[in-house]
């Protein structure tokens, strides 16, 4: 029984690790304030990158889409990296005036993509967009994004939001995409620390991209490469709340679990890659450093809920359990205190309402994918997107 009160107590620790830091960082992210930037005029060179893979449903509305800035149009390039399209999709791409690379490799990945792109083009850019193939920007994304450039800014991470909630695997999506932008973006930037990026709908220098990414042949998590070294090389990743680009949310349960499955195992692979690094760093002072590793140990959100709530249970059948059920359950409503007041009021519905209950199902699910998910990093795991919700406006 002393062996199992210490397992106990190391797993209640490590919850309340994550619990406490997701309160803190929730209620600083109501402090963020939007920063205005002002583009003095000056319009940066920008490259647009979208790497698309097995994409023909959404990506020809996509990029017919990104063409319709309110930016200058000679100020600004579309290319879309066409890995495993079709040649009708190949086709009607060719008749817009973009930038099409056909592109294929045994192994698909998305920093593979973006590698291939930067080693055909041969044009001047100051900056590098990368979004994913569902993405719609906003008219005004790329005056945004070149305002701040403009101002000094280096790392820019926008604004992503849910395109649809059509199911209630879309709106818990949506719900986690909004909690992450304001705990991991808005309250991050509120205590002086760097954004996290996300994978899309964020902008870098050109040149200072193209050199990172040569080094980086990531699977899974090439964002997260690209983060530590933004970080490591003293450059503070800033995060745009106006600039909004519409991203599409997952719509059954086993995209849902997939998709988490593979950032979960991204998650333990930097981990394990940069802990020793975080603690180096912590030491020096580095704060920003360390910080962005503690992220990768923090624990995940449903498998979390999943653990808090049969820990309690546990604890019901067991009283002498250490600790107690009324130390778990507390744990159980500090985190859903830090959720709720990350959620934006907007979101507050009946919706919502009948996606929460869905979510012992979801945990269900999601726990039991942990046990299937060796090798999920080694592997290029597609989430499918479909044309339905394409036709956007703002």
């Amino acid at each position: 029984m002393v062996l199992i009160n210490i397992i106990a107590l190391l797993l209640f620790v490590t919850c309340m690790v994550t619990v406490l830091y997701s309160l803190v960082f929730s209620i600083a992210g109501h402090f963020y304030q939007i920063k205005k930037y002002d583009n003095k005029n000056q319009f940066k060179k920008i490259a647009v990158f979208m790497p698309a893979y097995k994409e023909d449903e959404v990506i020809l509305n996509t990029a017919k889409h990104a063409l319709l800035q309110n930016y200058p149009s000679h100020r600004y390039d579309v290319f879309v990296i066409a890995d495993s399209l079709q040649d009708q999709t190949l086709l009607e791409l060719k008749k817009l005036p973009i930038q099409l690379f056909p592109v294929s490799f045994d192994k698909s990945t998305k920093s593979k993509s973006i590698n291939a792109a930067f080693n055909q083009i041969t044009s001047h850019y100051d900056l590098a967009v990368i979004l994913d193939a569902d993405n719609i920007m906003h008219i005004d994304f790329l005056d945004q994004i070149n305002a701040a450039a403009v101002s000094g800014c280096y790392a820019i991470q926008g604004h992503r939001m849910a395109k649809n909630k059509n199911t209630r695997y879309a709106i818990l999506d949506a719900i986690s995409e909004e909690v992450n932008n304001h705990i991991m973006r808005k309250g991050q930037i509120a205590l002086g620390l760097s954004s996290s990026v996300i994978g899309s709908g964020m902008a870098f220098s050109y040149l200072y991209l193209k050199q990172v990414m040569s080094e980086i042949d990531a699977v899974g998590g090439f964002d997260k490469e690209l983060e530590m070294t933004l970080i490591d090389d003293n450059h503070q990743i800033v995060y745009l709340e106006d600039a909004i680009v519409l991203d599409e949310k997952v719509q059954k349960s086993e995209v849902f679990v997939n998709q988490r499955t593979r950032w979960v195992a991204a998650q333990m692979v930097y981990l394990k890659k940069y802990w020793m690094r975080g603690i180096y760093n912590l030491l020096m002072g580095r704060i920003d450093y360390a910080n962005k590793v503690m992220h990768y140990a923090l624990v995940p959100k449903v498998i979390l809920l999943g653990v808090l709530f049969f820990m309690f249970g546990i604890n019901l059948i067991i009283p002498s359990m250490q600790p107690g059920p009324y130390l778990w359950i507390a744990l159980v409503i500090t985190y859903s205190m830090a959720y709720a007041i990350a959620i934006p009021s907007n979101f507050w519905n009946k919706d919502m309402l009948q996606a929460i209950i869905s979510l012992p199902k979801t945990i269900w699910v999601m726990c039991k994918a942990m046990f299937n998910m060796k090798g999920a990093n080694k592997q290029f795991i597609h989430t499918p997107h479909t044309a339905h919700f394409e036709k956007t406006t703002f």
